[in-house]
């Protein structure tokens, strides 16, 4: 069972699947995340939406690439959580199927193409406080306690 985050969904609202991958960056004990201007302004995890028939490791890779410029080490898998928000950026509500990955930043090859987005390094214990998202708060604490490895069920 994929843990639920944030708000309870509504009762009797349609909400939209909406696959996502997202990375926690760690290099060299800082954090690289995104800070999204919209109507929201928030920092977040890099990552987002899965395009249909795109493969998650690539929209991991594309997203990265988008709202940070930077190129990332292959990634290894640490969770996925589930959250029903609003997004005003599309204008549904949506079921948000979140996979969370940890990779390491490889290099930076461009600032962020994604409207609205700037990357910006925080040391790995201020970073949780950062985040918005207390699905994504979670993530990163569990990918730093166990390094990106595997936890045994």
């Amino acid at each position: 069972m994929i843990p639920r985050f944030g708000a309870t969904p509504e009762p009797g609202r349609q909400y939209r699947r909406r696959p996502g991958a997202y990375a926690v960056l760690l290099r060299e004990g800082r954090i690289l995340l995104t800070y999204q201007d919209g109507a929201e302004p928030e920092f977040q995890l890099p990552g987002g939406g899965i395009d249909p028939g795109e493969a998650s490791i690539y929209a991991l890779h594309r997203e990265v690439m988008e709202e940070t410029g930077w190129t990332i080490a292959p990634p290894r898998r640490v969770g996925a959580y589930r959250r029903f928000c609003f997004m005003p950026e599309y204008g549904f509500y949506a079921e948000k199927l979140c996979s969370v990955w940890i990779a390491r930043p490889v290099m930076q090859v461009s600032a962020p193409t994604e409207p609205g987005h700037e990357a910006h390094w925080f040391p790995a214990g201020r970073a949780a406080a950062m985040l918005a998202d207390p699905g994504a708060r979670e993530m990163l604490t569990i990918a730093l306690r166990y390094g990106g490895k595997r936890r045994r069920s």
